[in-house]
């Protein structure tokens, strides 16, 4: 089983984040081959060579174990996540909001697991269950909150709560049109997904400032 976990750039990965990535990608393939409710923690344990105990040293339940989550990455704070949120308030790194969204970017998705056969299984994954649906929404609406909250620390109440989530859910499709364009890369291995990120948001900045223009 190949495995991988995302950390800064020319940082291995600890053991921790491995043994993390093992056991999600463990839980996801389970649920792919039984169903959600067709396996135990057990189960779990078992397939991803870890004891009982340490298992739920990493996640709680089934569903947790499935999304991989840890929580919002921006409550989580690591010391190098809280610099760069830090950075984003106070109006850098380079003074505009859009291209300062996407530098933020990196440490938001710092900790996920995304090499392209691990981003394909969770993609058709977390669509066969109800309560996995629900959990990837409760997830997304709280991260997607805390990524508000810091634009109006940034940009003070007048820029407006709407807008904000507004933004958000821009920056949500473009994510997601930089994800379809990862999966279907020939080399995913030379392919960098926030790279692809900043490029797809660069171009629909583009799109949206040619549409927004009168004939």
């Amino acid at each position: 089983m190949s495995e991988s976990a995302t950390t800064s750039p020319g940082v291995p990965p600890t053991k921790q984040a491995l043994t993390r990535a093992r056991i999600h990608r463990c839980a996801m393939q389970l649920t792919q081959g039984r169903g959600l409710d067709g396996w135990t923690m057990e189960d779990l344990a078992g397939a991803a060579e870890v004891s009982r105990r340490t298992l739920f040293n990493y996640f709680s339940s089934k569903v947790d174990a499935v999304l991989g989550a840890v929580g919002s990455p921006i409550r989580r704070r690591d010391e190098v996540a809280a610099d760069a949120f830090a950075t984003f308030v106070a109006g850098g790194p380079t003074g505009d909001l859009v291209d300062d969204l996407a530098v933020l970017a990196r440490p938001i998705l710092a900790g996920e697991d995304f090499d392209q056969q691990t981003v394909a299984l969770r993609r058709s994954v977390l669509t066969c269950s109800n309560r996995l649906m629900e959990a990837v929404h409760e997830h997304f609406e709280q991260t997607a909150d805390d990524i508000v909250a810091l634009i109006l620390q940034r940009e003070g109440d007048g820029f407006g709560e709407d807008r904000a989530h507004l933004m958000v859910r821009l920056l949500v499709a473009v994510f997601d049109s930089s994800m379809r364009a990862y999966l279907a890369a020939e080399d995913p291995t030379e392919t960098d997904l926030v790279d692809l990120f900043v490029d797809h948001l660069r171009v629909a900045g583009e799109l949206l400032g040619r549409a927004s223009r009168p004939a």
